[in-house]
């Protein structure tokens, strides 16, 4: 049996349960929360909540502007620019100088796609010889130098110019295994003290999970959904409920049927849905990070695409989905 924890709902209290669901929702929920650095925490919610209050990117607004989708970066601005704007949209720093001819090469590439990204993902241009701070900070070797930040991150990076076309593929596969192309503010809102409204059609279904009914949470989530699709808390907690049920279903059987069928990219999800399904979520992670680095074309987006989707299931809050998302990254380059 899957234990199941309550799905994300900010600013409402926790609905009466037995002690032993209660004992249940508990352990699942310590099981994902991991061992966490509170400074570190303070300083991801202070940078998080700039962002939040910050206008998001603009592809419109005129290059190296401040809050444009190309946007000229030094240390006074690399605090806003670059690690707050990180919590909104993926940063590209190009890095780069005056006397570099592959930077001349590689930036206007860089600047055009960020303009047809329409605000998904901004460049941040540093010049090195302007901001060797940020240079030696960064741990930049040689130029063009290209590094992606993400949730105050570094995930990914290359060095020395590359054709338009794997410039894309670069960028189409951080934006994916990042924000997924949303743009900032596109989710509900919370109200002027940062807390959701109260929402009684929540209740049917959070009553379905505390009777362990999953069918009948799912079946209320998507009630929601369906005359409001952009429901601040129901999309989130039907993917849960959906979790929960695919790893009910796939039981303990699912690790061996996927050892034993490698190539089958749906057996290897079934196997990271169990496993984060009961808890397990840096085996989860692991088990289709496997799969990406040893797979390629449809199987491997498949499996990219999967990963993805639990990384949302678990948030980026979590401790472990960051350096996940870095494993991603790389595996992907």
């Amino acid at each position: 049996m899957i234990e199941v924890m309550q799905p994300n709902r900010p600013a409402r209290p926790a609905p009466r349960t037995d002690p032993r669901a209660a004992a249940q929702q508990a352990r699942m929920a310590a099981s994902l929360a991991g061992a966490v650095d509170l400074a570190a925490v303070q300083a991801r919610n202070e940078a998080a909540a700039r962002a939040q209050a910050a206008p998001p990117p603009s592809a419109t607004a005129p290059v190296g502007a401040p809050g444009s989708a190309v946007v000229d970066v030094d240390e006074a601005t690399f605090q806003s620019e670059v690690l707050d704007r990180s919590f909104q949209v993926p940063v590209v720093l190009d890095l780069w100088a005056e006397w570099c001819g592959p930077c001349k090469q590689l930036s206007p590439v860089l600047e055009r796609l960020a303009a047809e990204g329409g605000g998904t993902w901004v460049l941040a241009k540093i010049d090195v010889d302007a901001n060797p701070a940020l240079a030696q900070g960064l741990r930049v070797q040689g130029i063009p130098a290209v590094k992606a930040v993400w949730q105050g991150q570094l995930v990914t990076e290359f060095t020395g110019a590359i054709p338009e076309e794997q410039a894309r593929q670069f960028i189409t596969e951080l934006v994916a295994a990042t924000s997924g192309g949303a743009l900032p503010g596109a989710d509900g809102a919370a109200d002027d003290e940062g807390a959701l409204p109260e929402d009684p059609r929540l209740d049917a279904a959070e009553a379905a999970l505390d009777a362990g009914d999953l069918a009948g949470a799912e079946a209320a989530y998507r009630a929601i959904l369906d005359t409001e699709p952009d429901h601040p808390v129901a999309g989130l907690a039907l993917r849960q409920v959906q979790l929960f049920r695919r790893a009910e279903e796939a039981g303990p059987n699912a690790l061996a049927a996927a050892g034993a069928a490698p190539d089958d990219v749906a057996a290897q999800t079934r196997a990271a849905d169990f496993l984060l399904g009961t808890g397990d979520v840096e085996a989860a992670f692991e088990w289709l990070l496997d799969v990406v680095r040893r797979t390629a074309g449809e199987d491997r987006d498949l499996a990219r695409t999967h990963l993805v989707e639990l990384f949302g299931i678990v948030g980026d809050d979590d401790p472990r989905v960051g350096p996940a998302r870095r494993s991603l990254m790389a595996a992907l380059f």
